[in-house]
């Protein structure tokens, strides 16, 4: 039976759009339900920081991309958002952290086509082109952080 989980407000979205951002909220991936409270949380900073709907939508593709491959191929993780400011700039920084099994080779994880399961092959290499910054830390056996970020004025 499906159930519908409303996610807790974010505290971007309890303020509106145009609000300021806390400095870091931090979501566990572990469950079904966390993927989607991770996805409402990242839309609700996009909104919060301004983003117009393509780029909304762009945060949000990479976002759900990349909580999916942590909670299916990490066993699962934490999702932290942060609000960092440049010149002429606000931006939405996604870190996807893992303890699971790792990326034995991430030049070959990102390239098109790559797959370890049934999917398409486009997950990190297309995460990254939707994003204006984006890196990969892996290692086998000891899970994997990637640190992307979306900028309002790239």
């Amino acid at each position: 039976m499906l159930r519908s989980v409303e996610p807790t407000p974010s505290p971007a979205k309890a303020r509106g759009p145009g609000a300021r951002p806390e400095e870091t909220e931090s979501y566990p991936v572990r469950t079904e339900e966390d993927l989607l409270a991770a996805r409402h949380a990242v839309r609700a900073a996009t909104l919060a920081l301004g983003f117009g709907i393509v780029d909304q939508t762009r945060v949000v593709t990479a976002a759900s991309e990349l909580v999916r491959n942590a909670y299916i191929h990490g066993g699962g993780g934490t999702l932290t958002l942060s609000f960092p400011e440049r010149p002429g700039g606000r931006g939405l920084r996604l870190v996807i952290s893992d303890e699971g099994p790792g990326i034995e080779d991430v030049e070959e994880a990102m390239k098109d086509g790559y797959t370890t399961g049934a999917g398409l092959g486009h997950g990190l290499g297309g995460a990254r082109r939707l994003m204006d910054d984006f890196s990969v830390v892996s290692a086998p056996g000891r899970g994997t952080t990637i640190t992307t970020t979306r900028w309002t004025n790239p």
